[in-house]
Formats: structure tokens, C-alpha cells, sequence
């Protein structure tokens, strides 16, 4: 029912606060007083649109090697599970539309995976953000890969999670990373800014007309409010309020599409309405705060076994 309304979705710059991204135009890294500054200027359009783009979260290096990584493991995951090793749930995740589309949460205990968290949470404005949205006690909710390989067909439109009463903050924080650049023809996320309210959750959920010639609240939302597309370079990422209406794009290119993605709970939330896309021995184990501590160690050369898993055992 969506019309034709759709654009890219820009990238959000914060005028005077160091620049628009992670890793731009072979510039220094931001200082964290800069950091703060940018994501003090991005949480209040988060707050007001759902969803904001950052670029160069990561860098084009840590995206290839991370998108080949994965790639490798989903192969690996899908031979374990076809013989019969393993249970598809030990690997993969549910996700809406599941042909020619998975949802893979990811081990810790590499790192890469390790360099990619650190280039998202302490060297981009990600961590920060977070920070400032949900608190430093915030968990670590998701830690996945969502592969759109080719033919894989549009979503329904979907709230990752409902909007809980009297709950103002956001219940999770998402950060969709692009470990290739993504095209219009390879499927792109469709945000729909300023639907993480309860008015527009509720006009959401009218799926009926109160006229037999007058289309449904929920039809005239959709076709009517205006949306974004997530056509976003290698290494950028949308990051968006869970509550945000959205829904994956038909992938009918010849290239799969692959996002990393991090999610962190709100801490005064119990369960959010939807299980979270992460391993099972990291469930309810880190915070933001531990998780940049332990990333800031990493960075020093001094990475503890919390993290960094000396042995192959981090890929069981």
C-alpha cells in the first residue's frame, strides 16, 4: 500500500561538533568530548524522526573483512546444521520472510568482531548515543547479521517491538550497519520517520475501516506518511528506535546484502515483546558500559578472555 514516497535517508550532520561520521575524509579520530557533542545533536533528531544516519561507523577495511567473516560462517553453519551437528537454532535466528533471508547472531571472541564493536561503540557516535538515549547500564541485547541474499521478498511493515505504556524512552536502541554499499535494486531497510509513538502505534493497529468504501487507519497511515530508504555506503549505519514502523526491502539484484547489526535494552525494561537475535551464552552478560570497557582494553593490546577467546572454541 506504501505510495512512491520513499527517499534516501541523509546523512545527519551536527554542525560544529567535528564533523558527521566515524572515520571521514582521512581525518583524525574524534576526541570523546567531540563524540559527545555529535550525539548530543543526533539524539534530538532520534527522538524526534526514530531513525538517523551516521556514516563511517566503520571503516571500509573492518566492513569487507567483517562481510567476508560472516559470509564464511553462515557456509560453515548451514553445512553444521544440514548434517545434522547442530540445531538451525543454535546458528540463526527467526526472522520475518525467511526465504533467501537469515538473521545470524555472532559469537564474540575474535577480533574482528572485537575491531568492529570498537570502531561502532567508542570511535563512532553509536556508543554515545546510547549512552545518552537508555544510560550506560543499557544491555546488550542483539549482536546478529541480517543476510538478504537474491529473490528474498519485501516485509510486511513491522515495530520490532510495541509500544509499552508510559514508556517514553526507547525500549531498544538498533543500529543497522552496511558491510557493502546498498543499492535501490538490493532491497534497502524502509524507515517510516515518527512512527515510534503510541498515536501512530494505534492507528497502526486499526486494521479495519469504520466505512465500507473508506480505507482502514492503518492503510491511509501507510500510504499516506512518509518514508526513507537505507541506501547506505559501506560502513554506515541507520541506528533507530525499535518501536519505528519498517520493514526490509525485495532484494532483486545479483549481490546479497548483509547488515551487522547492535541492539542495547533499556535497563528499567524486562522482556521488550520480542526476543532479541543474540547468542544464547551472552544473553543478559554485558552492558554498554562493560562492553566499551573491555573494547577499550582491546584497543590498549590488552584484551581479556571475556572478549578475545585464545582458541577456536569462540566459533562453537
Amino acid at each position: 500500500l506504501m505510495a512512491d514516497t520513499g527517499q534516501p535517508l541523509l546523512t545527519h550532520v551536527v554542525k560544529g561538533a567535528g564533523g558527521g561520521g566515524g572515520f571521514g575524509g582521512g581525518s583524525s579520530r574524534l576526541s570523546a568530548s567531540q563524540l559527545k557533542a555529535q550525539a548530543k545533536g543526533h539524539v534530538s533528531t532520534f527522538r524526534e524522526q526514530g531513525v538517523v544516519r551516521l556514516d563511517q561507523v566503520l571503516t571500509k577495511g573492518t566492513a569487507t573483512a567483517l562481510r567476508q567473516h560472516l559470509y564464511d560462517y553462515r557456509v560453515e553453519s548451514e553445512t553444521l546444521v544440514r548434517e545434522g551437528t547442530i540445531r538451525p537454532i543454535d546458528r540463526f535466528a527467526d526472522v520475518l520472510l525467511k526465504t533467501n533471508r537469515c538473521d545470524m547472531p555472532i559469537p564474540l571472541g575474535t577480533e574482528l568482531i572485537a575491531q568492529a564493536l570498537s570502531e561502532v561503540l567508542l570511535q563512532s557516535p553509536v556508543g554515545a548515543m546510547v549512552s545518552a538515549l537508555l544510560g550506560p547500564q543499557a544491555v546488550l541485547y542483539e549482536l546478529s547479521c541480517l543476510m538478504s541474499d537474491p529473490g528474498s521478498q519485501r516485509q510486511v511493515v513491522h515495530p520490532d517491538n510495541p509500544y509499552l505504556p508510559e514508556q517514553t524512552d526507547p525500549t531498544l536502541v538498533t543500529c543497522f550497519i552496511a558491510l557493502q554499499d546498498i543499492t535501490l535494486d538490493m532491497g534497502p531497510t524502509t524507515w517510516i520517520p515518527q512512527t515510534h509513538t503510541p498515536e501512530m502505534h494505534a492507528l497502526f493497529q486499526q486494521e479495519q475501516s469504520t466505512h465500507p468504501q473508506k480505507e482502514s487507519p492503518k492503510d491511509a497511515l501507510l500510504r499516506t506518511q512518509p518514508s526513507v530508504l537505507g541506501m547506505l555506503p559501506q560502513g554506515s549505519c541507520g541506528i533507530y528506535d525499535s518501536r519505528l514502523l519498517h520493514c526490509g526491502g525485495a532484494n532483486q539484484s545479483t549481490t546479497s546484502r548483509a547488515l551487522f547489526y547492535v541492539s542495547f535494552k533499556n535497563p528499567h525494561v524486562g522482556y521488550p515483546g520480542n526476543p532479541g537475535s543474540l547468542r544464547s551464552e551472552l544473553q543478559g552478560q554485558w552492558t554498554l558500559q562493560e562492553l566499551q570497557k573491555e573494547l577499550k582494553k582491546f584497543v590498549k593490546g590488552k584484551p581479556s578472555e571475556r572478549l578475545i577467546i585464545p582458541s577456536s572454541s569462540s566459533n562453537e
